[in-house]
């Protein structure tokens, strides 16, 4: 019987998509033991342990009795309308322990305990389309253990059903943002609790290599604001969206949105990366002509581009073959490539260029030449091409001949202006008075 289940549970489990229909996903929870060790410091063990995050109500029997269940029963908010619709391959559970640091406060929502026990739940979706943080509330019957609760949690067996609500949530849609120069960039943020009147605090910090500056902050209370970049009436219904003003190289950096009612305090980390595109140029035309045996340099430039990282390919290939999708041949990669150093510009950008020296041969007249520039800010390479004409040079007998003729044409020309020169003379000087 126990192995039926067992496969009917993994049956279930197994099904990928997790939705408003089906109310469970699996987590990982990671649990701590925190304890001094021998010279007296303290140390922390993470435990990772198999749970559940299960949606239903009180007493609901857990979908997996394998594994510890944090049953969330219903409150104003559902973690499942943040992410209605993903599947669960599409989803990374994560679920820890909350300390609240010894400050205690008789939650406020309907039927809640004296006393609570926190947990953080924190879900991602695999590609990086958001990130939602929720705070799951345990009623408990026993009093907070002081500043240092994590020390004294009660321990939870591996079979425990946990049930909780939904306190406190906090998303962003926008945990990975590119960003060019001189663009304006909205960095999402969306948070709500599951009652009012609350004093709620929301800031917005940004940080980068030891650096940490506050760009705004609000409290609900005293609706005292600090900076800007935050519609304080869209804070009203859970928008703490922040609007970056034209970014720069200084831009970069981690945005950090939090939110805390007391004593929770959750955030959401807004990777800011610059990616700024190059600007690709040949120093020859769409046509090039050069003698058989004559030698020019061509280069190929990468201007403008960040982050630094920056490939750039020279190849041959027949022209008509460039366009063709099937049985081409490959294009001949050239090996005799040579690199400039990184130019650093002005404004924090990098400058690059790859050339080599073409000595012209009559085999190659009528080839195409490619500069293939790839980069991070590119889905697709930028490639820049000409096409080389070779010519025969002239003999040294041609161009005495080409000489003569001219001297000809002149000499020709000479008579006859001057034959015209005395014909008209003759006829002035026959004319009646």
């Amino acid at each position: 019987m126990d192995l039926i289940l067992k496969i009917l549970i993994y049956l279930y489990l197994s099904a990928g998509v997790w939705s408003i229909q089906n109310q469970w996903l699996p987590c990982q929870f990671t649990d701590e033991h925190v304890f001094t060790n021998n010279e007296g410091h303290t140390e922390t063990r993470l435990i990772h342990r198999e749970a559940m995050l299960q949606f239903g109500q009180k007493g609901d029997a857990p979908v997996n009795q394998n594994a510890i269940t944090f049953l969330i029963t219903g409150s104003k908010l559902d973690l499942r309308r943040y992410v209605e619709g993903m599947e669960e391959e599409q989803l990374e559970c994560e679920l820890r322990r909350y300390s609240t640091e010894g400050i205690y406060v008789r939650w406020p929502a309907m039927g809640a305990q004296e006393y609570n026990h926190w947990f953080l739940c924190t879900l991602r979706h695999s590609r990086g389309l958001f990130t939602v943080a929720g705070f799951l509330r345990h009623p408990s019957d026993q009093p907070p253990p002081g500043e240092q609760d994590y020390r004294k949690w009660p321990p939870i067996p591996d079979r425990e059903v946990l049930t909780t609500t939904v306190a406190m949530a906090i998303k962003t849609k926008t945990p990975s943002v590119k960003a060019g120069l001189m663009s304006q960039q909205k960095l999402h943020c969306q948070f709500d609790v599951d009652h009012k009147g609350g004093n709620i605090t929301v800031e917005w910090h940004w940080q980068h290599r030891g650096e940490r500056n506050k760009l705004f902050s609000y409290t609900s209370r005293t609706r005292h604001t600090q900076g800007s970049g935050v519609g304080v009436k869209a804070l009203a219904t859970g928008d703490a969206t922040y609007t970056l003003p034209l970014s720069k190289m200084s831009s970069e950096g981690t945005y950090i949105c939090s939110v805390s009612v007391n004593p929770l305090f959750g955030s959401v980390d807004i990777n800011l990366h610059i990616e700024e595109p190059p600007r690709v140029s040949l120093n020859v035309g769409p046509t090039f002509s050069l003698l058989d045996g004559q030698e020019q340099k061509v280069v190929c430039e990468a201007n403008s581009y960040y982050p630094l990282d920056v490939e750039i390919v020279w190849y041959e290939q027949d022209p008509a073959a460039s366009g063709q999708r099937v049985g081409a041949p490959l294009p001949k990669v050239l090996d005799n490539i040579l690199l400039s150093s990184h130019k650093h510009n002005q404004d924090r950008t990098y400058s690059l260029s790859a050339f080599f020296y073409l000595k012209a041969s009559l085999r190659q007249s009528g080839r195409q030449f490619t500069c293939s520039v790839s980069h991070h800010s590119l889905k697709v390479p930028i490639k820049k091409s000409f096409i080389l004409n070779v010519e025969e040079p002239r003999s040294w007998m041609f161009n005495i001949a080409l000489g003569l003729f001219a001297i000809v044409l002149l000499v020709i020309l000479f008579v006859m202006l001057r034959y015209l020169h005395s014909a008209r003379k003759r006829a002035v000087e026959k004319k009646p008075y």
